[in-house]
């Protein structure tokens, strides 16, 4: 690797405001706001909308489209394809 085109590469606390959830991981991503993390330290903190705590998919709360209703609905609305 060339020295010196690359970003600092550091430890960085990502934390989900919405779902009280925070994890401290390497990252080139920077930020001016800090937070003191349970080992003493103080790292650069980025708040995110969404996180593995918070998604649907991994929360399980995902929810689960009845698409056979919706084909019925539409062909009673607009028939059956292919009965002209």
């Amino acid at each position: 690797m060339k020295p010196g085109i690359h970003p600092p590469y550091g430890p960085v606390v990502f934390r989900d405001r919405a779902a009280d959830f925070a994890f401290l991981t390497r990252s080139t991503a920077t930020s001016d706001k800090t937070i003191e993390w349970e080992d003493g330290n103080t790292y650069p903190v980025i708040d995110v909308e969404i996180s593995s705590a918070s998604h649907p998919f991994y929360t399980g709360t995902a929810r689960v489209l009845d698409t056979a209703g919706r084909v019925e609905r539409f062909e009673r609305r607009y028939g059956k394809r292919g009965a002209r």
